[in-house]
């Protein structure tokens, strides 16, 4: 149990002694691996390029929406094409992207690709550099690639737009952290006999409560739980996204810390949220999947063309496979684009005549286009 004198995890005795009720969560966490192992069935079945191309449009969700739930908003076009070229992936024309773009894209490929390397302080490190290659955090200059000092008082963990933030939790004084961070390296890199699934929520509890940097401890933490479920799937390859998931129930995973944060060393009440949240995320996989399949197909039988098309054609093109909403007209496309309505029906009739869009053949005001049926 948690000590009188004490208000979070980190203070108690006991700390980090994690505690929980196993036989409590065996149920969620056969329903988690039974899932997990349909869904390897499902993609042991599809050649090795459209693995790659699960794999580009998984990793592209995990790095935007990991981002998003910090507050940082990264161009998805330009995501996906930096990890295209980082996994050699032919997606056309490419999106420009920027050294931030490239420096989170580094670190996530890192922590799945090379998920059986230990995680050693150097390599924690350099994932803190590839945040922040500016060494700014936004407007403000951070401390990069070094634990944070607690200049300005101790390290909060908040959520929420500026002026109505909420305090969840605070984190250990900076003085704890070299001891603090060696020990959870100690555990990561050693086996427990821990389920794999169950070391991938600690794991990415434990980093969170810590919260050795002045930034960027989410997207860190949850890198780390990218690479302890590429251990438990032993697998390079993300066929789901956690932090898609963890994004649409950001509020419910904000309450889960306070509440840990602020219990005893028992944390099955954590462990459950997060094995629900993975299901969830598993279970929406295979929609998402027949999606991603559907696309690489599409990128496949186009290969030939793809490679002449501009980066607006990619962009729609990408839109229309990922579910459209409403009617793509000449106007959506100048508006969505930024282009002159000229440009827009020039890039349109382009697509009309490879056989790429078809003119729809309901009426209406203005004319209207879908992709074309695949042979």
């Amino acid at each position: 149990m948690i000590c009188g004198d004490c208000f979070y995890i980190w203070q108690s005795k006991d700390w980090p002694d994690w505690q929980f009720d196993l036989a409590a969560v065996a149920g969620p966490l056969a329903e988690v691996s039974l899932l997990q192992g349909r869904l390897l069935g499902r993609l042991a079945g599809v050649g090795l390029g459209l693995q790659k191309q699960a794999d580009l449009e998984i990793l592209t969700n995990e790095v935007v929406k990991s981002s998003e739930i910090e507050g940082v908003r990264l161009d998805i076009q330009s995501v996906r094409s930096s990890i295209a070229l980082k996994l050699g992936v032919d997606i056309g024309a490419l999106a420009p992207s920027d050294k931030y773009t490239d420096g989170v894209v580094d670190m996530v490929l890192d922590a799945t690709s090379n998920y059986m390397e230990a995680l050693t302080l150097e390599r924690l490190l350099g994932w803190h550099r590839a945040l922040f290659p500016s060494g700014y955090s936004g407007m403000f200059k951070i401390t990069v690639g070094a634990f944070r000092k607690d200049v300005t008082g101790p390290m909060q963990v908040v959520s929420g737009p500026v002026g109505r933030q909420r305090v969840h939790f605070e984190a250990p004084p900076a003085e704890r952290l070299e001891v603090e961070i060696q020990q959870f390296l100690d555990w990561v890199n050693s086996e427990q006999g821990l389920h794999p699934l169950i070391k991938a929520g600690l794991g990415h509890l434990w980093f969170v409560t810590l919260h050795p940097f002045e930034d960027g401890n989410g997207r860190i933490a949850r890198a780390i739980g990218d690479m302890l479920l590429a251990r438990a799937d032993n697998s390079p390859h993300r066929f789901y996204s956690l932090s898609s998931q963890i994004q649409r129930e950001r509020k419910s995973y904000y309450d889960i810390l306070e509440s840990t944060q602020k219990g005893s060393m028992d944390v099955t009440n954590w462990l459950f949220w997060f094995l629900d949240t993975l299901n969830k995320a598993i279970a929406g996989a295979f929609a998402d999947l027949e999606s991603v399949l559907t696309k690489a197909r599409f990128w496949q039988h186009w290969a030939l063309v793809s490679p002449r098309l501009n980066a607006r054609q990619i962009k729609m093109l990408n839109m229309l496979l990922e579910g459209f909403k409403g009617k793509l007209t000449t106007s959506k496309w100048a508006i969505i684009n930024k282009c002159s309505q000229d440009t827009a029906l020039r890039d349109i009739n382009d697509l009309v005549s490879l056989g790429i869009l078809q003119i729809s053949k309901e009426k209406g005001r203005s004319t209207s286009y879908l992709l074309a049926e695949l042979p």
